[in-house]
């Protein structure tokens, strides 16, 4: 009976070396993937926000004392930092950049934003999109070999624009 338990000495350790790797390969993925899910969800409440703002805005005609790219440039400031002047602040995403931060509206895209038919009546539109075209927004992982970097699509929120 003892020549038995020691040739089971060390199975225990063996066992828990053969499961703790899977383990924590399943422990960083989860954790790198909540981390992407984050930093995605940062950047849509970023675009929305700047929508949000810029919806409010005439820029067929803008407020005295504003210019419409001047109302343009607040809303992707708002994106980028979540203030009009982003001198002293960092980026509400990390590496985030004005680049990344686009503005489609009436007075720039008229032919999609301007006067769209809604059964009711007509609306205009204003779209603010982080990562169009060649300025993708890249999620660097900090563990590349549980999930890769990757570039995100583009994330963009339409609303509909004042007309005051």
């Amino acid at each position: 009976m003892a020549r038995a338990h020691q040739t089971q000495r060390g199975a225990i350790a063996v066992e828990f070396a053969i499961v703790l790797l899977p383990m924590l390969i399943l422990c960083f993925g989860i954790t790198e993937l909540g981390r992407a899910l984050y930093l995605y969800n940062g950047l849509v409440k970023a675009s929305r926000g700047a929508a949000r703002h810029l919806s409010q805005q005439n820029l067929a005609s803008p407020p005295a004392g504003f210019t419409a790219d001047g109302l343009r440039l607040n809303a992707r400031s708002l994106a980028l930092c979540g203030a009009f002047d982003c001198a002293d602040r960092p980026p509400l995403v990390p590496n985030l950049t004005l680049a990344m931060i686009s503005v489609c509206d009436p007075v720039l895209c008229p032919t999609t934003h301007a006067n769209i038919s809604t059964g009711q009546g007509t609306t205009s539109l204003v779209t603010v999109t982080i990562g169009a075209g060649d300025n993708r927004y890249p999620f660097t992982s900090v563990v590349p070999w549980v999930v890769p970097s990757i570039n995100y699509s583009p994330v963009g929120i339409t609303m509909a624009a004042s007309t005051n």
